[in-house]
């Protein structure tokens, strides 16, 4: 690799101090370039189109870094001979210079970055794993460790009717104290919110807890099962002992048909033990030990939930988590297109065409919009922007992911709804024509 100079290294310094001086940056992406750390160049330059994503000289640059190098002809001047070299082999007057493909891939595999300003969010959390005897793995992240929640319900996007649901269950009572006691409104409760997966339900769980300003703990069933006995039932005793510690605090349940199964389908007794446990552990130890524990679960499946934990004063309360509405299709479409060089994105056209799309369709949306345009840069040697043409050419080849799931809900709702419990589902169903 080229020996960087000292005015390079000075650059890099000024650039550091100041990095949003896009005149600046875009010189040491010059000298960088001259100087052949191509690479470093177009991280440079990827930086700056973040802060002006049409920067034609930006443009300029990537281009030039992306061109096919290009090769001397064989009637070039010697080396002067004071440095002698032996002179390369003449090239075929028949063979062209070869374009290096891959090298200008990973190139600018890097380059696609800005516009849209908005917080990054995830939808979803990776599991936390335990040793073999069933205590936290000093390797790993511990299972029971408490998070502070950085969101609230303003930062999700349309789905009104679950933010009311939500408001009426725990928001309201949590903000108003005197009416709570006037009521007699208690702070203990528990949530189920079920619907087709991909749609949000850990992102709405860690924007309920941030709203309440509580604690957050994420729990599925890979932290709380254990190879011995007693061990899956002591990880959820100490789990919510420690969300009690911390009230307020927000726990949630994910993929609770895993880990809440019907017992009447269990064959094993182990599996059996830990869901009464965890029915033990809802109902708290004394009639106040759950004050300001707050219990959010959510499954694809509530139908092979047991019924005893959907008990009132358990997981009493039912939310529908549908595949988002309009504004919430065009706040994810922004989410996901704001890291990204876009021009005349129609938004508009976009969130029509995408009804019944999940937000994890939505991002893969996204992705391949992306990637289309990478590589029609990778073939054309010019890095150019993403645009509404490449979503929708994206958009052509892919289905919603939903519609398997509304397969198997349709049957559960028309001829297993004792006592109305899946009514909005078959309001959803009626009103998009499903039946």
């Amino acid at each position: 690799m080229p020996e960087e100079s000292p005015l390079i290294k000075s650059l890099r310094a000024a650039v550091d101090s100041a990095p949003d001086d896009v005149p600046l940056r875009l010189h040491l992406a010059q000298l960088l370039l001259d100087a052949g750390l191509g690479q470093d160049a177009i991280s440079q330059v990827a930086a700056a189109l973040q802060r002006e994503p049409g920067n034609a000289e930006a443009q300029a640059l990537i281009a030039r870094a992306v061109a096919p190098p290009v090769t001397a002809p064989a009637s070039a001047a010697p080396a002067p001979a004071e440095t002698p070299a032996p002179a390369p082999a003449p090239a075929s007057a028949e063979e062209a210079p070869r374009y290096d493909w891959k090298q200008a891939e990973d190139e600018l595999s890097d380059v696609i970055p800005p516009r849209f300003v908005q917080t990054e969010r995830t939808e979803a959390e990776e599991p936390r794993p335990l040793s073999a005897d069933g205590h936290d793995d000093p390797a790993a992240v511990s299972a029971w460790d408490v998070e502070t929640a950085g969101l609230s319900l303003a930062e999700v996007g349309g789905m009104e009717q679950v933010k009311e649901r939500l408001e009426a269950a725990f928001l309201a009572p949590m903000r108003n104290p005197e009416l709570r006691k006037l009521y007699g409104k208690s702070l203990r409760g528990g949530l189920l919110m079920y619907g087709p997966p991909g749609c949000g339900k850990t992102y709405i769980a860690r924007a309920v807890a941030g709203e309440l300003g509580a604690r957050f703990m994420s729990v599925s069933i890979t932290d709380v099962l254990d190879m011995w006995i007693g061990n899956s039932e002591r990880n959820l005793r100490e789990l919510f002992e420690t969300a009690r510690r911390n009230a307020p605090c927000v726990v949630f349940l994910d993929e609770l048909d895993a880990l809440g199964a019907k017992r009447s389908q269990l064959r094993h007794s182990g599996l059996r033990t830990t869901v009464n446990q965890l029915l033990t552990e809802l109902d708290g130890v004394d009639a106040d030990a759950n004050e300001g524990l707050f219990v959010l679960a959510a499954t694809n499946h509530p139908w092979d939930v047991d019924p005893a934990l959907r008990r009132p004063g358990r997981l009493d309360r039912t939310v529908l988590v549908l595949p988002p509405d309009e504004p919430a299709r065009e706040s994810i479409l922004r989410h996901h297109l704001k890291d990204r060089p876009i021009a005349r994105i129609d938004l508009r056209k976009l969130v029509k065409r995408t009804d019944g799309f999940s937000g994890a369709d939505l991002r893969h949306l996204c992705e391949s919009g992306a990637e289309r345009a990478l590589m029609d840069s990778v073939r054309t040697g010019r890095a150019r922007m993403i645009e509404t043409d490449d979503l929708l050419t994206a958009l052509a080849q892919i289905r919603p992911s939903t519609g398997p799931w509304f397969d198997s809900a349709r049957s559960v709702a028309q001829f297993a709804n004792e006592g109305g419990q899946y009514d909005e589902l078959l309001a959803y169903l009626k009103k998009k024509r499903m039946l």
